[in-house]
Formats: structure tokens, C-alpha cells, sequence
């Protein structure tokens, strides 16, 4: 394959500057895309830094689009957050295709378990949602109907409300639960017209989740998978690919869970269910055992957590719990398989062997849990979300280290994978050595571009070197760093981020500067007050003088132009607790190699998130403002250097 010269699009004189006369060339832009085309060309990976206002979507979208037209095969995009997969499907894509001098097309694909099957739409309505004892549910299925009948779509994001639990349980798109094209609705089915139509697509833009999800069908499956085969795979955002890939290739189960699946096949109060519509009276004896024991099963997991789980609730050696609730899945599930052998309705057998499956499944995992026999993983008891202690705990595991795992499953079998985001590199010279040993990505090529604007003039840095360190006297900290947050804000009478790490210190700032906000007629929205983050950002932008008190969610991912954020304030520097029970393993394990956490996780992976910090300030050229970091470590540690050497640099002001 002859690489692309990108120039013809993205250059001084190319299509996108015919079309638009405001349009700035940009050197980084067009070195990346000439980086992505030689990897293309080549058959290797490759990694970007992109720094922000590089223009990264297009500079990888060119020769992509290129290579998808010469070599006839799909090239797949990944993205870890919707709205970039809005942007590059609603806006990006739209306009490369209004200027390419050929035609290409492009799909966005979902989780098959985010389209309606109509098959088992019609086995519900007929059933009456079987398993369910709630009025409001059957309604609603009513409601779903109706909506199959006029949308194009057929998927979640169409529907105009969000289905309870069970409804969708019951009608979604299922492989285990699928007849192919020997269903009677598969020409109108939307899972496989969506298929097709990624089948016949130049590119195909999908999240990480599913990507990952793909992997791992095609590794059981012995290489057949949902996306079709594919030589070029991007990865945009590609610094979440690791925490995307420890929960798809983890396991997790809970009471919640359990309970559903039996409520599905036999429901006590409502005694309807799949099993009581085909009076299977042996096998809804076992589900009434089996719903039983789940409820036991699980207050010992809950005592287990208790007394053994230690703060985090890591389980380091197999528990002696009392398993009956595993042996009575599987013979409810093989009960299932032998009373519909030989049935001659194809449909309603396949619903009750699916459920068969899953039922299994969960005997599979809870045993496998158990066992622990996977050396490379780490078990826990994760206990239920603070409040809704009846969901009871789950059992959580996961892998240690990912990078094995993504070396053999997705680096040795895909020629070509391009990973980029804004935030990569680590240390002056910027460094991957962190990001490629995470993701286990060897024998890559590495380019790192700085954004092309102007951080000396646009952006000031002032940072509270007088304040307590935070990792001595974190209480006099945390005091001393809400007292400081109105000084800062006075500078530009709002219009701020002001970024946590932790939602109790938010909380807290919250209720202890509101006087101060309504005494300065400024209006502040805390994320922990449960307004939705997309409702909070479009009430913030509207409202010049605003301030999001903001956590986890708002370090990265949101982009807000102009004005309405002139100032990001970075209340401590975002290293993670250690114990979380995956971190915790982690961090064992390169001890016992003989290697620091600390340098080799904890740090990069701060400065990482640091950077994500405070890339959020500056989104255009013409965006001017302040970021403030209240942790005093960042000049009074030798560590802090580091994460000033890892953003652009501008003029600073130690106070």
C-alpha cells in the first residue's frame, strides 16, 4: 500500500482549506497524520502524544479513510467516551466526506445488548414480561412495543426513556439467545442490520468496551468476533484502554444479579416467569431452592468481607464459604436442558437454553471465584453502593496485569493499532516508557507533539506553596485549601473547575463556601448534588459566572471553549489511595520484582491525570485564564517537578 500524503487534505493549499477560509494549517497536525499513514503502510503500531488543538481526529481520519478505499477492508475507531464518538460521527466524518474527491461510508456500532430483539419483544408482550410482578413494568413493555413499530434505529439511545431492568432484560439483543437466520424477524432485526451495515463500511466507529468485548468473543470463539476483520484499529483516548480492559476481562456477580436471572425463570410473587409459562413444575422447585440460597450464599459473602476482606475487602486466599448456591444453578440449569431437548419450538426452546447458559455461567464464575485458581488475578468483595445495602455485595476479580493479555489478543493480531490521546507521555523528555508497559505494547514507534497554542501568553500557573502538605497534615490541609478556593475564584469572578480527588473534601467545600457563593451572587453546582454531568455543563455555560465543584469525571472529557471557563483549580495532586484491592495487587507485584510503585505507577499515572487537569482550561486559541494548584508538593517535593515539566510551559506564580 503506497502511504498517503496527508497534505492533500490537511495542508496550506489542501481540500479542507478550498473549503474553509478561516482554516490554519497546522505542523503538528500534518506530522501525525504522516506518522499514522507510515504505520498503516508498514504494518506496526504506533503511539501519539497529541497535544490539545493538534486536531488528532483528523489527522488519523485521513489515512484511515485511505486505507479503508485502497485495501477494501474496515478500519475500526475506538473511542473512550461517547461524546467524542458524537463528534466524530456527527461532525468530524460528515465533513472529510463532503470534501473527499471519492465516496466512503461510515457506521457507528453499539453493544449488541444495546438493540431490541423483536423476536423476544413478541415472546414478552405473549409471555406478559415474564418473571415480573409490577404493574408499571408491564406498561412499560407496552410502551417499548410501540416504539419498536416506528424507530429506525432499534437501539437504547433512541428510545426516549430509560427502560427499568427487567424490560430490557427481557427483550434485548442476546448472543446466546439469538436464532440467526433461522428467525423469523431477521431481516428486520437491528442488531444484524447494524452488522451488515459495518460489514459494508469504510470505517467503523466503536467505544473501548466493545472493542474489548470483541477480543474476548474472538478469542472463545477461535477468532470470529461481532466487528468484521479489520487490519487498522485506532484507539482515541487510548490513556483509558487500560482500566476499560481490567473490567471486560474481570468478573463480577452479586445477589442483585443472581436474583434477577431466577426472578426471570420463576417469580415467587407474581408466580410468573419463563418456567411457570411452560409449567415446568420441577425446575421452578429448584429455582425457589436456588433463590433461597442465594440470599444465604450471600450473607456469608457479607460476613466474609466483614471479617476477612480487611479495609478494601481483598480476599487473598480461596474462602471457606459454604457452596450450595453453585451446585443448584447447575442442576437447574442442566434441568432446563433436559426438559426442553427435542422441543419443536425453535423460539421459546432457545429462550429457555439461553437462560440454561446463564445460569451455568454464574455457577462458573461463583465456583471459579471461590477457587481462586487464577494466579494472575485478584478477588475481592466489593460491598454495595453506600444506601442500598439490600443489593448486598458482589464478588469482583480481575487481572493483575492487562498487558499480557492485550499483547496476545489484540498487538500480535491486528498488523496495525494507533494509539493516541493528549496525555501519554510522562517526564521531560516526555517518556512512554509508562503507558507501553501498562498496555504490555513492545516495538512501537513513539511520536510526541506539543499543541500548537500559545500557553505563555494564554495561560498563567499560580501555585499555594504556603499551605500544609497534604500528605502530613492532611486535615489542616483540607481546611487551609477550602479557606484559599474564593481567593482564586475573586480573580476572575468565577467561571471555574475547581477539581477534587475525593467527593467527601467536595462535599465539604461545598457546604462551607455557599455563603461565600451567594454573598458573591455566583452560582455554584457541586457534581455530588446528582445533577446529571451533561445538564450541569449546558446550565454552566449558560451562566457566565458559574463554578462546577467537580470529581472524577470532570478531570477529563469535557470541553468547555471560551469564556465561561477562565479558570481550573486543582485542589490536590491526583495520586490514587493504594487500596483499592487491583491497585493494591499491583503495586505487590512489582515489589516482589523488585521494583518502587510509587516511581513506576502511582507517579506517572498522576502526572497523567494532572495533565488531564489541566488541558481543560485551554480549548481554543482565543481562550485566556488561570490554573491554580493548591497542593504545595508540587514545588516543595522532588517529585514535583515532574508534573510541571509535563505541561506546556507558561508563566508561573509561586505564592
Amino acid at each position: 500500500m503506497t502511504a498517503l500524503d496527508p497534505a492533500t487534505i490537511l495542508g496550506p493549499t489542501g481540500a479542507i482549506a478550498r473549503r474553509l477560509s478561516e482554516y490554519e494549517h497546522r505542523l503538528e497536525q500534518t506530522r501525525m497524520s504522516e506518522a499514522v499513514a507510515r504505520a498503516i503502510a508498514d504494518r506496526g503500531h504506533l503511539l501519539v502524544e497529541a497535544g490539545t488543538g493538534v486536531g488528532k481526529s483528523f489527522a488519523y481520519l485521513v489515512p484511515a479513510i485511505q486505507a479503508a478505499l485502497e485495501s477494501g477492508k474496515p478500519v475500526v475507531i475506538s473511542t473512550g467516551t461517547i461524546n467524542l464518538q458524537e463528534q466524530l460521527i456527527q461532525k468530524d466524518i460528515p465533513f472529510l466526506r463532503a470534501i473527499w474527491p471519492d465516496e466512503f461510508s461510515a457506521v457507528i456500532m453499539k453493544g449488541r445488548s444495546n438493540y431490541i430483539s423483536l423476536r423476544r419483544l413478541e415472546g414478552a408482550v405473549k409471555r406478559g414480561l415474564s418473571g415480573s410482578s409490577r404493574a408499571d413494568e408491564v406498561d412499560q413493555l407496552g410502551e417499548v412495543r410501540f416504539w419498536s413499530s416506528r424507530t429506525t434505529d432499534g437501539s437504547l439511545s433512541d428510545l426516549e426513556f430509560k427502560p427499568f431492568p427487567t424490560v430490557w432484560d427481557a427483550v434485548e439483543s442476546d448472543h446466546g439467545n439469538c436464532l440467526g437466520k433461522k428467525c423469523r424477524t431477521y431481516n428486520q432485526c437491528f442488531y444484524y442490520k447494524a452488522a451488515r451495515r459495518a460489514k459494508r463500511a469504510n470505517l467503523i466507529v466503536v467505544n473501548h468496551a466493545l472493542y474489548l468485548a470483541d477480543l474476548s468473543v474472538r478469542a472463545a470463539s477461535g477468532g470470529k468476533g461481532m466487528l468484521p476483520d479489520h487490519d487498522v484499529v485506532v484507539f482515541d483516548e487510548a490513556h483509558r484502554l487500560e482500566a476499560v480492559a481490567s473490567d471486560q476481562l474481570g468478573v463480577r456477580v452479586g445477589r442483585t444479579g443472581v436474583a434477577r436471572e431466577l426472578s426471570r425463570l420463576y417469580n415467587e410473587r407474581s408466580g410468573k416467569g419463563l418456567l411457570a409459562f411452560h409449567r415446568l413444575h420441577e425446575a421452578i422447585e429448584m429455582t425457589r431452592r436456588a433463590h433461597q440460597l442465594t440470599g444465604s450464599f450471600f450473607d456469608q459473602v457479607s460476613a466474609l468481607g466483614a471479617r476477612y476482606g480487611g479495609s478494601n475487602g481483598r480476599i487473598r486466599t480461596p474462602p471457606k464459604l459454604v457452596n450450595e448456591l453453585g451446585p443448584e444453578l447447575r442442576r437447574l440449569s442442566n434441568e432446563i436442558y433436559a426438559q426442553i431437548d427435542g422441543w419443536d419450538d425453535a423460539e421459546e426452546s432457545k429462550e429457555l437454553e439461553s437462560s440454561a447458559a446463564r445460569v451455568e455461567s454464574l455457577a462458573d464464575v461463583i465456583g471459579g471465584w471461590i477457587k481462586q485458581d487464577d494466579a494472575e488475578a485478584v478477588y475481592w468483595v466489593e460491598p454495595p453502593p453506600e444506601g442500598r445495602t439490600a443489593r448486598g455485595p458482589v464478588l469482583s476479580a480481575a487481572p493483575i496485569d492487562v498487558g499480557p493479555l492485550l499483547r496476545a489478543q489484540l498487538f500480535d493480531r491486528v498488523p496495525t493499532c494507533i494509539l493516541t490521546s493528549a496525555t501519554l507521555c510522562v517526564g521531560s523528555p516526555p517518556s512512554f516508557d509508562y503507558i507501553k508497559t501498562r498496555l504490555g505494547l513492545a516495538g512501537c514507534r513513539t511520536l510526541q507533539l506539543g499543541s500548537p497554542f500559545d500557553y505563555p501568553r494564554q495561560v498563567t500557573l499560580h501555585v499555594a506553596r504556603g499551605l500544609p502538605d497534604p500528605s502530613e497534615r492532611p486535615d489542616d490541609y483540607e481546611r487551609a485549601a477550602i479557606e484559599a478556593i474564593p481567593r482564586y475564584l475573586e480573580m476572575t469572578h468565577g467561571k471555574a473547575f475547581v477539581l477534587f480527588t475525593s467527593n467527601k473534601m467536595l462535599e465539604t467545600a461545598a457546604r462551607q463556601l455557599n455563603p461565600w457563593f451567594v454573598a458573591h451572587n455566583i452560582r455554584l453546582f457541586a457534581q455530588t448534588d446528582g445533577m446529571p454531568r451533561a445538564k450541569m455543563l449546558e446550565a454552566f455555560k449558560s451562566d457566565v459566572d458559574s463554578v462546577i465543584f467537580g470529581a472524577e469525571s470532570f478531570w477529563e472529557g469535557v470541553d468547555v471553549p471560551g469564556a465561561a471557563l477562565s479558570n481550573v483549580i486543582i485542589a490536590r495532586l491526583p495520586f490514587r489511595t493504594p487500596g483499592h484491592p487491583l491497585a493494591e495487587a499491583r503495586h505487590e507485584a512489582i515489589r516482589a520484582r523488585g521494583g518502587v510503585p510509587f516511581r513506576e505507577v502511582q507517579l506517572p499515572e498522576a502526572i497523567l491525570r494532572f495533565k488531564q487537569g489541566f488541558g481543560r482550561l485551554v480549548r481554543s486559541k482565543s481562550d485566556r485564564g488561570i490554573v491554580v494548584v493548591l497542593d504545595p508538593r508540587i514545588v516543595t517535593k522532588t517529585y514535583g517537578r515532574m508534573f510541571l515539566d509535563s505541561v506546556p510551559t507558561c508563566p508561573r506564580v509561586v505564592e
